[in-house]
């Protein structure tokens, strides 16, 4: 549930800058993810990734990275 939960974040964030850019359609986007514990269990990239595709199917790219936190790299899309 807690890869759910900062799907629901990215993919939020991800549609402001797709708006901002007039995309109409999200194709890809990068992510980097470092190392999130969030309700004590760490946040699996496999998971984050399926999540993001159940609530805005797209191309997901996630990058590990060392730190605690996550970043939105790249949005590609027309």
């Amino acid at each position: 549930m807690h890869d759910f939960h900062l799907a629901e974040q990215i993919v939020k964030i991800t549609k402001e800058h797709a708006r901002k850019h007039n995309l109409a359609q999200v194709r890809k986007i990068v992510i980097e993810l470092g190392d999130i514990v969030e309700h004590n269990e760490a946040i699996a990239p496999e998971n984050l990734k399926y999540n993001i595709n159940l609530l805005m199917p797209c191309e997901v790219k996630i990058k590990k990275v060392k730190g605690d936190n996550w970043k939105l790299v790249s949005i590609e899309g027309e």
